[in-house]
Formats: structure tokens, sequence, C-alpha cells
């Protein structure tokens, strides 16, 4: 039996991240809106692809839940996009409505299913989804850290014009302006990019990574990123539903570990069948340890005005 995949959300993040999903073939995939007619709409055009794609699974749109039954895995994307200006904690008591709806629906007809989150502000989402699904803290893991060290690494790359494929970056905390980005663990071909390049350089690739979401705002004017954080969304649920046993960044549950407790922050995990099966802490110096707990603070604010 093939695997079930509900996408939340027909909007640039969940269309994008649907394609993607059906045309890796990870699943028969639903996508979710309320808007009449648009995931049906994009759902057709996406499945009518398939032949010229090759792919076989199917993808199908729906207003109402009852579509989504029985579904193995699903990608939280939907809420109010951020605008110029506004940060993610702006969108903080908006988004809770939404995501606190669509989990509450999902949950109704599927008794077991992997979440995955995308949308903002990621971290206080994430515990929205827990509360309202009463999952295990390792089946509702947020998307945020694969997006972050992507950017990273694209900005590494754009610098020294070496291939992104051979540069891995690492970056701890919340999913926005606190994040904390770590040259020390971030290598290219193995080789730390302390070694590689002058600190003004990745002070500035540091920066430009802590803001690139608001970049990218910033120059859509009315929308903000989709291909990135799509692509990151799809790599996780690639890595859960066939057992990789990957090692990522992502927003997961802690109790504990990095001396923090009862709060969604991004670190590295590994993730397979179990959903965060382990959760991996590096040492880190005193600077970083503190820059850490500022953002684990930042997101503890929020959560602290959570009312679902």
């Amino acid at each position: 039996m093939r695997r079930k995949i509900t996408v939340i959300g027909a909007g640039n993040v969940g269309a994008t991240a649907a394609q993607r999903l059906v045309e890796k073939e990870l699943g028969d995939v639903v996508l979710i809106d309320v808007l009449e007619g648009v995931p049906q709409g994009k759902a057709l055009d996406m499945y009518q692809s398939g032949p010229v794609e090759g792919f076989d699974v199917t993808v199908v749109g729906a207003n109402n839940y009852e579509a989504t039954a029985n579904s193995d895995m699903v990608v939280m994307t939907a809420g109010l996009a951020r605008k110029p200006g506004m940060s993610r904690d702006d969108l903080l008591k908006k988004n809770e409505e939404i995501v606190a709806s669509c989990i509450g629906s999902v949950m109704k007809h599927s008794k077991d299913p992997y979440i995955i989150v995308v949308t903002n502000p990621l971290d206080a989402m994430c515990e929205v989804a827990r509360r309202v699904s009463k999952l295990p803290k390792n089946k509702v893991v947020g998307m945020a850290g694969i997006l972050d060290t992507a950017r990273m690494r694209a900005f590494i790359s754009m610098e020294t014009g070496y291939a992104m494929s051979n540069i891995h970056a690492t970056v701890l905390g919340g999913h926005g302006d606190t994040m904390v980005p770590l040259p020390r663990y971030s290598t290219i071909a193995g080789v730390p990019i302390t070694e590689m390049l002058p600190p003004e350089k990745l002070a500035a690739i540091v920066k430009r990574t802590a803001g690139g979401g608001g970049e990218i705002v910033g120059l859509l004017k009315t929308g903000s990123a989709y291909y990135a954080p799509s692509a990151g969304a799809v790599e996780m649920v690639d890595a859960i539903l066939n057992d990789k046993k990957k090692i990522l960044p992502c927003a997961a549950y802690l109790q504990g570990e990095y001396g923090i407790n009862n709060l969604y922050v991004g670190v590295p995990v590994v993730l397979g069948h179990g959903g965060v099966e382990k959760i991996i802490e590096l040492k880190l110096t005193a600077e970083e340890a503190a820059a850490l707990k500022k953002s684990s603070d930042s997101v503890a604010e929020l959560f602290g005005i959570l009312t679902c």
C-alpha cells in the first residue's frame, strides 16, 4: 500500500511541496485548502504533469478533511504570510488559530501521523501542533534548520565559488532573527570555513543568514520564500518515511538537552521511521551557549503567549 501524505495549505509553499513530493514519488498526496477550487485545480495540474515527469503516484485537492483520512504524514504550511516590515512574532496569534484548527481537523481522520510544521513563527507553531494533536514529541517536528543551513550554504558558495554540495553548515536556535549560525561547525569538503574565510566575511555571511527570510520578503514585496522552504520540508518527509537516519537540523522538543526544557528549538537530530529518533548535542563555546540561550528565551516568550 502506498503512503499517504497530506499537505495543508495550497499556497506557494504547500503547492511547491506537493509537487516535489509527487515527483519524488514519496506517496499519494492530498492538498488541502479553504479556498474552493484552488487545491483541486493545482492538484489536477500537477497530476497532468505525471506523464512528462514520469511519476505514478496520485495528487488530489480538497476543501474537506475527510479526504485526508489515514494519512501517514502531514505537512503543515497554511498560515498568514509574512509581509514587509512584519516579524515572525507578529504572525503568532493569527497563525495559532489557523494551525490549531487545521491540526485538530486532520487528527479527526488520522490516528497517528507524523507532523512536519512549516508555518511561522515556526517554533511556537510546532508547540501548537503538539498540544492539539496530542502526539508524542518525536512525531511533531519543525522545518527550520534545514532552510537556515541551506541559506548559509548558499551564501558560502556565493562568497567562495565552491560547489554547494561540498559545503555543510550548522545553525541552532529559534527560527528567526535570534538563530545561531555556527561557523566553527561549518565546513567546505571537511575543512572548517573559519580556516577558509576571513572573520569579516564570516560575520557578513552569519548576518545575512539570520536575515535570509526578511531579505526575500523585501525583494518580493507581496510574499515570502517558498522554493527553499518546500525543499526542506520534503527532505524531512523523505528521511522519515524512508527511514534514512539522516542527521538534519530541525525544530525539536527539548527536555533538558542543551540545558533547555519544554521548548521547540532548532538542533541537529536524527530523522528516521521513529520521527525524531535522537537529539545530537554539540559542544558549544560560552559565547555560542549564550547565543543559544538568548534564542531559546525568545522562543519561551512566544510559548507564554499561546492560548491553545
